[in-house]
C-alpha cells in the first residue's frame, strides 16, 4: 500500500481545509485509533497507511459538508494522494454520500469506528475525569442505548460496521475504547502543539 504523501504533508493538507479544533481533534483521534487497530489486527507494516487514512478521512467535511467524500478525491489527488488511499477514505461515507463500498478490512474498521470515536469522546466528556482512560464498556453501553445522547453519532452506521467486520458490537465498542485510551495522550499533545 503506497501513501504517496508523508504524514507531515497529510497534516498540512488536513489543516488547509480544516480550521475547527473539533474536526482536527477528531481526525487525530481516528488516526490514532486506526494505527492501534492496524497493530492489533496484524497489519504492523501498514500502520502508517491506516493512520493516514484515519487522519484524512474527513478532509472535505468542514468546507464541503454537503459534498462529503464527493469533493475529497479532488482535494486528495491535487496533493498527490494515491488512488488506494482515496478509495479507503471515501469508503467510510458508503451509503450516506457515496457508493464506494468498504472492501479491505481497514476500510471496514474505519467505517465502524469513525462515528463511534465521536460517541466515545462525547461519553468521556460526561465523566467526572473528562477522560476515556477510566471508561468501561458497561458505562459506554448505557450512553449508546440512550437515543438522545450524542444523537449525531449514527448507531445504525456503527452497527453496520460491526456487521461488515463480522464482530459482535460489544467487541467493536471495547476495542475502540482501548484504541482511544492508547492514543489519547498523543492526540492531546498534538492539539497543544497547535496552540
Amino acid at each position: 500500500m503506497e501513501n504517496h504523501i508523508t504524514r507531515e504533508a497529510a497534516w498540512e493538507l488536513l489543516r488547509k481545509y480544516n480550521k475547527d479544533s473539533f474536526h482536527l481533534q477528531h481526525a487525530l483521534t481516528v488516526e490514532g485509533v486506526m494505527r492501534w487497530y492496524a497493530q492489533q489486527l496484524g497489519f504492523a507494516d501498514e500502520v502508517d497507511f491506516w493512520g493516514m487514512v484515519g487522519l484524512l478521512h474527513d478532509i472535505d467535511f468542514e468546507q464541503y459538508p454537503e459534498q462529503h467524500c464527493i469533493k475529497a478525491p479532488e482535494l486528495l489527488r491535487e496533493a498527490g494522494v494515491g488512488e488506494e488511499m482515496i478509495h479507503a477514505i471515501c469508503s467510510h461515507a458508503y451509503g450516506m454520500h457515496v457508493d464506494v463500498k468498504p472492501e479491505h478490512l481497514m476500510e471496514k474498521v474505519l467505517f465502524a469506528t469513525d462515528e463511534l470515536t465521536g460517541l466515545i469522546g462525547a461519553a468521556a466528556l460526561m465523566r467526572p475525569s473528562k477522560s476515556v482512560q477510566d471508561m468501561e464498556l458497561k458505562s459506554l453501553k448505557k450512553k449508546y442505548k440512550s437515543k438522545g445522547f450524542a444523537a449525531g453519532c449514527s448507531r445504525e452506521v456503527i452497527e453496520l460496521g460491526a456487521e461488515m467486520l463480522g464482530w459482535p458490537l460489544d467487541d467493536v465498542l471495547q476495542k475502540t475504547i482501548d484504541a482511544m485510551k492508547d492514543c489519547a495522550e498523543s492526540v492531546a499533545k498534538q492539539m497543544e502543539a497547535m496552540g
